[in-house]
């Protein structure tokens, strides 16, 4: 028998919500058949089951959230299988079937007492003043829908409707990102809210429930502003950037890059790699593969930080910084990057890229990275000088290449003025894991690989 946890989704991810089940309790499920579907603030993946045999125990339904580590599951033999548990299910039905029947009668005793006064009992609203109530539950907005708590927080504070929401996620499940837009297209309150004061004015609290705790963002009259709310991936960001500043004490060291020798590579072949790979052929890859054969000769580069001591890893996995569409940041890992040449890096590269802005990605693409590439360079930035992704202890950001003229020596050690293909390299370190002079020789090394290597050859 084995107990199936809810597993790490990221370095700051701290609890998901179980969406959906692929199995039920009593079917056979086998190793790394996909078993259920987890949403965190950062990626939606589907996950397989660690252990092969027989759902014995569903712990944690669909909808609800826990921490990271909680057991959600048990898988065991075939004989595990509680044949009982169809049959307990009925059981509770029929157990609940004689309260419905017992609430007529007290519903009939009302007239018993009242025989000479038949008018009075079609005015019997007594219990009516209770149907408000059901009425307040659709005030929340998200009766009746699968949501995860950062939807329903947000439906329920804006005072929004679910159903009149349109869900872009799996199955036309409701994401955080169709809740921003309704807000921000100044979608009203559920419908029901404004009609409760109307039907029930004897009762005037009854209508606050239904109000907003916040009020829906749309522009302030007077000032133009749109107040929009922070998604969770916003928060999350934030406090794991806060906790990164506070943990590590941050250095930074800046090296400029003549790319002309990547440039070059690069204009010969980009044609030909594009029809066999089916995507362009960036400076990223020449970057990463530079990085990964500096941080051989500068381990300590390549580490993260423990409880009182520096975790020294002799394999490289790369985390690449992705962009969501300016909605977000996911860095996905190219797991032992240091056994790939150039074109695999670049496929990786790419892959990863992708599955990240579609949702695609899965737990393992988003955990165990060592050593971090941050790259703005395809906006043509200068120089951003990037926080640290705790728990390593380096970050890499690849900002913009420009033409500009650079002072170039020939053979015979003359120089001439020559326009090449130039942007900086800045690295953010941690203080506690080595000094300036470990992290200015490590560049120096990353900048002469990629100044100087045959990547005619490499490719």
């Amino acid at each position: 028998m084995a107990e199936i946890q809810l597993p790490q989704l990221g370095e700051s991810v701290t609890e998901g919500t179980i969406t959906k089940w692929f199995k039920q309790v009593g079917e056979t499920v086998a190793e790394d058949e996909v078993l259920f579907e987890v949403s965190t603030d950062k990626v939606d993946s589907e996950v397989p089951s660690p252990v092969s045999g027989v759902l014995t125990e569903i712990r944690v339904p669909e909808g609800d959230t826990v921490d990271v580590g909680t057991v959600i599951a048990v898988v065991g033999d075939a004989g595990d299988a509680p044949a009982p548990a169809p049959a307990e299910e009925p059981a509770a039905e029929a157990a609940a079937a004689p309260e419905p029947v017992a609430a007529p009668p007290e519903a009939a005793i009302e007239p018993d007492r009242a025989p000479a006064a038949p008018a009075p009992a079609p005015a019997a609203p007594a219990p009516a003043p209770a149907t408000p109530a059901p009425a307040a539950a659709p005030a929340d907005g998200t009766a009746g829908k699968l949501l995860s708590p950062i939807v329903r927080q947000l439906v329920n504070d804006y005072g929004l409707d679910a159903s009149r929401i349109t869900g872009t996620g799996p199955g036309g499940r409701i994401t955080r990102g169709d809740v921003e837009q309704a807000i921000r297209s100044g979608m009203a309150a559920a419908p029901t809210a404004p009609a409760a004061p109307a039907t029930a004015p004897a009762s005037a609290a009854a209508p606050a429930p239904a109000a907003p705790r916040r009020p829906a963002p749309a522009p302030r009259s007077g000032t133009g502003d749109t107040v929009e709310p922070l998604n969770n991936m916003r928060r999350r960001t934030g406090e794991h950037m806060v906790m990164s500043k506070q943990t590590s004490p941050h250095a930074y060291t800046v090296v400029e890059v003549d790319y002309e020798n990547v440039e070059r590579v690069r204009r010969r072949h980009r044609e030909s790699f594009r029809a066999q790979e089916g995507f362009s052929l960036t400076y990223l890859p020449f970057i990463s593969r530079a990085v990964i054969d500096a941080l051989r000769d500068y381990p300590h580069m390549n580490a993260t930080v423990g409880d009182g001591e520096l975790v020294v890893h002799n394999y490289v996995n790369l985390s690449i910084a992705v962009d969501l569409d300016f909605e977000g940041l996911l860095a996905p890992v190219i797991h032992e990057a240091d056994d790939k040449r150039l074109r695999a890096i670049a496929r990786d590269v790419n892959d990863l890229a992708t599955r990240a802005r579609t949702k695609k990605l899965g737990a393992d693409d988003i955990t165990g990275g060592t050593f971090t590439l941050s790259n703005s360079g395809s906006f043509g930035s200068y120089l951003v000088l990037p926080i640290i992704n705790q728990p390593q202890v380096a970050i890499l950001s690849t900002d913009g290449v420009h033409r500009k003229p650079v002072v170039v020596t020939d053979a015979d050690g003359g120089e001439s003025i020559a326009i090449h293909s130039v942007g900086l390299l800045a690295l953010s370190w941690d203080h506690r894991a080595f000094d300036g002079a470990y992290a200015a020789a490590f560049l120096r090394e990353v900048k002469e690989i990629l100044e100087t290597r045959d990547w005619e050859a490499e490719l």
